[in-house]
């Protein structure tokens, strides 16, 4: 029986990967009192006591849970973005390469992907580190997420039935460029500039879109959007990340196809000119609480998919 602490339940990751758990006949869920569960000691208590430790923290609560743990055998997953780019921790996206799976199968600590940078890194990693694409490229990146990624306040705000007007349509934020995932964009696919960030709001509860548009002329020398098509169908070929030919329904592309569901799908459209590389998938399932158990049932030598909820495509 593997027990389980999650620190931070009470969040929106937190009660997803509890969600996920609590059915599973393998797994002993570690918990505290209300009136404990932001007590130091016990929290202590519980992080070496566990075999596996989510952290569902903000940054700096996550980095003082890390040093409170003194067990060598605790295998701590960390949906914040405090470890994402330390080299010392695995970064949680299994399905980059043979290299991030033995990592994660191997580590004590394990940093989950950001939702937004998941489906960045899932469309460029793979063109940087094929040389489609050069590591010096400029890119933007559009994404659009359901409200449910905001945390509890947003979800509140979104749900009240005494909402402002504005809450009914998209709603662009971080324009200042400092969003707290551009870090881990660049760093995991290894471009050496910033992308251009361009996240959105809309008024669903969950889901995500991520667009990265392309240029021919950013494209190596004999690359072309068939290139493109067949990395990803080399790479993205199993239930929990795939690439698709097709991902358009009429015309329209939905950003809350996936809501409900832990894997992720991605395609590449546009012409020989223009290009768009596009990743959906929930912003609660691959793009965090999913992507966490993942990396558990990894770590724990389980099928990777134990507990997921995998959309057929």
């Amino acid at each position: 029986m593997t027990k389980v602490f999650i620190d931070g339940k009470a969040g929106t990751t937190g009660l997803k990967i509890f969600d996920r758990l609590s059915a599973r006949e393998d797994v002993e869920i570690l918990t505290l009192s209300e009136e404990l569960r932001k007590d130091t000691e016990a929290r202590r208590e519980m992080l070496n006591k566990a075999d596996v430790a989510f952290l569902c923290l903000p940054d700096a609560a996550a980095i003082e849970a890390v040093s409170l743990i003194d067990n060598p055998n605790t295998v701590v997953i960390d949906t914040s973005t405090a470890h994402r780019t330390n080299p010392d921790w695995a970064y949680g996206f299994a399905e980059l390469s043979q290299e991030h799976f033995d990592k994660i199968k191997s580590s004590k600590r394990i940093a989950v992907p950001g939702c937004h940078a998941s489906g960045f890194i899932a469309l460029v990693y793979p063109l940087v580190k094929n040389g489609i694409i050069s590591e010096n490229v400029l890119l933007s990146c559009f994404s659009l997420t359901g409200y449910s990624g905001g945390g509890k306040q947003m979800i509140a705000d979104y749900e009240d039935d005494d909402r402002s007007f504005e809450l009914s349509s998209p709603r662009q934020y971080a324009t200042p460029q400092k969003h707290k995932h551009i870090p881990e964009m660049t760093k995991v696919t290894g471009v050496k500039n910033a992308p251009v960030f361009c996240p959105v709001v809309g008024d669903f509860y969950s889901g995500m879109q991520v667009t990265v548009p392309l240029h021919k002329s950013q494209l190596g020398d004999g690359f072309t959007i068939e290139s493109i098509k067949d990395i990803y169908a080399q790479m993205y070929n199993d239930s929990v990340v795939s690439y698709v030919e097709k991902m358009d329904e009429t015309g329209f592309v939905s950003s809350n196809a996936f809501t409900g569901f832990d894997n992720m799908q991605v395609t590449v459209e546009g012409n020989e000119d223009r290009i768009l590389l596009i990743a959906r998938y929930d912003n609660l399932g691959k793009g965090a609480s999913g992507a966490a158990v993942e990396c558990m049932n990894i770590a724990l030598g389980l099928s990777k998919t134990t507990s997921l909820s995998i959309k057929e495509v």
